[in-house]
């Protein structure tokens, strides 16, 4: 049982000051009915006076009146804590909400990674906080290739079986820091943390491997490839927008040469102006 101090009392009164205003109103009432009885009665003053009958009559009286204001006093008290914990349930539950609405927001509903806003929300904390290590941070932008044919020849519910099995085998493939996001229909992006150019390679070549086997869905095995473009950070993007961007180009140019992994490089701003 939780010990009562004043303090919380005074909180919980101040919290309810119209409850506790009402309820303090029936206990003053409760004390002045009892000291009109008392006066009545003349319990101060002349029990000496009063036969045993009478005596006994004005202490079973005395001891009621005395149990009801205690009674009151207790009622108000159970009230104002009854109050205040019932706003703590309350502040917890709207707290516990307010998570959960935020972690929907921040999701991908079918996969269950982190969604787009989240992946620029830590790509720009990232950004502000480089590495002072000498190391980088790397942003994979991924696509699967030709995944359209998935939806059209099998329908809608079997391509998001194979999204959902894609989703597991990169969560597998990715490192515990790396945080891996679903950002559109076929489009997935990684965000690793303290790298270099090397080990950037050694992570994208997990997730190419991730999917070498065949993914079983809708009654069919399913053969999924994947386009992959790098971008270094801060090395190829100062912003989040653009290492968004150049991650994106070179994994288009990832798809242009069915090279499963591309870095990006400086002339591809140039040949894409010129284009």
């Amino acid at each position: 049982m939780d010990t009562i101090t004043p303090r919380m009392l005074r909180e919980a009164i101040a919290a309810h000051p119209q409850s506790s205003l009402q309820d303090a109103l029936l206990v003053f009432c409760a004390m002045i009915a009892a000291l009109l009885l008392a006066l009545q009665y003349d319990l101060f003053y002349f029990i000496d006076a009063l036969s045993s009958a009478q005596r006994k009559i004005s202490l079973a009286e005395a001891i009621f009146l005395t149990a009801l204001l205690a009674a009151g006093i207790v009622t108000f008290i159970v009230r104002r804590l009854s109050d205040q914990r019932r706003d703590i349930a309350l502040k917890v539950a709207a707290e516990m909400e307010l998570r959960e609405l935020t972690t929907m927001a921040m999701q991908d509903p079918l996969t269950g990674l982190l969604n787009r806003r989240a992946l620029i929300a830590a790509l720009e904390t990232a950004i502000a906080s480089p590495p002072a290590n000498g190391s980088q941070y790397a942003l994979f932008m991924i696509d699967l290739d030709h995944f359209k044919s998935v939806n059209d020849v099998h329908g809608h519910a079997v391509g998001d079986q194979v999204l959902e099995v894609v989703a597991d085998r990169f969560k597998g493939a990715a490192r515990p820091s790396d945080l891996v996001a679903r950002i559109g229909g076929d489009e997935f992006a990684v965000l690793a943390y303290n790298v270099d150019r090397e080990t950037a390679r050694k992570i994208g070549s997990r997730f190419l491997e991730s999917l070498t086997r065949t993914i079983g869905a809708g009654g069919h095995a399913h053969k999924v490839s994947l386009s992959i473009g790098v971008a270094l950070i801060p090395e190829d993007g100062a912003t989040a927008e653009e290492a968004l961007r150049n991650a994106d180009l070179a994994m288009y140019r990832a798809k242009e040469r069915r090279n499963g992994l591309v870095f990006f490089a400086p002339n591809m701003n140039q040949q894409k102006q010129i284009a």
